[in-house]
């Protein structure tokens, strides 16, 4: 196992490797949050929301063979009453996850797979999401000597899986895709996004750069400001949509939020310094 140390905002946050495999320490990342409670209870507050299960939880069905999914389904059922509670430990037990664990000792604290990481990381602030981001892609750059380690992927990956699977499970009747050719409503429900973030939809920038489009999109060509937001959309939308909001009011509401956001991360004079 190998540990490692990086500084965001003057914040330590221990990252480690284990079976090539890293993990960073949100029990860190919580001190980042203004407040006087404790990273403990932050962390059992993040746990135990709904959006937080759906996305750990779609986290360990794509890349842990042995993740309980009828244990899971349970715990699903039970977010959001008031007497549920769920801690990281709870979790690990009755799922058999592995994106998050805790340990006592040295390098003590809740640790989670950088995905869910970034994930928790959100939950704190935008702003100190793209630091954590920036500050992990100057480790492993650090460690691979000078290897690509490619930070919009990471922006723009997390959350996708989630935004689409919102899409057919609460727009897309449950239809053969052959059959029904409803399933296109993927693209529309992507351009709500690239219009409230490019001021474009994917056709019209193709046709405005036919000869970029044969080979990239343009989200290749977006600053990593519109990615960092572009990233919190997606799960904005995906909650949205499952409390049933038509396009128009997800439309207002999300334009509000990535210009909030906007606002926010270019104000940041310290930010990519």
């Amino acid at each position: 196992m190998n540990n490692n140390k990086i500084t965001v905002n003057n914040i330590q946050i221990s990252v480690v490797q284990t079976n090539a495999t890293d993990y960073i320490c949100i029990s860190d990342i919580a001190k980042a949050k203004e407040g006087n409670s404790s990273s403990k209870d932050i962390i059992k507050n993040w746990i135990r929301n709904r959006k937080t299960l759906e996305f750990i939880g779609t986290w360990e069905i794509l890349y842990n063979a042995n993740f309980n999914r009828v244990e899971f389904d349970s715990i699903k059922a039970n977010a959001g009453l008031h007497t549920f509670t769920l801690n990281p430990s709870e979790w690990c037990e009755k799922t058999n996850a592995i994106g998050i664990y805790s340990k006592r000792g040295k390098y003590g604290g809740t640790y989670a797979h950088k995905d869910i990481a970034f994930e928790f990381a959100s939950a704190i602030s935008p702003v100190f999401k793209l630091y954590l981001i920036k500050e992990f892609q100057r480790l492993k750059e650090k460690e691979n000597k000078g290897i690509e380690w490619n930070t919009k992927r990471i922006l723009t990956k997390n959350n996708y899986l989630i935004h689409t699977n919102a899409i057919k499970n609460y727009i897309l009747p449950k239809t053969d895709y052959y059959k029904d050719k409803t399933w296109l409503k993927y693209a529309e429900e992507a351009d709500i996004l690239n219009v409230i973030i490019f001021k474009s939809t994917a056709k019209e920038w193709r046709n405005l750069n036919p000869t970029l489009a044969k080979t990239t999109n343009m989200r290749d060509y977006a600053s990593i400001y519109e990615l960092t937001v572009l990233s919190n959309l997606e799960s904005h939308n995906a909650q949205l949509i499952k409390e049933g909001k038509t396009k128009e009011e997800r439309f207002l509401i999300l334009s509000g939020i990535a210009d909030e956001q906007l606002k926010i991360l270019n104000e940041s004079k310290k930010l990519l310094n």
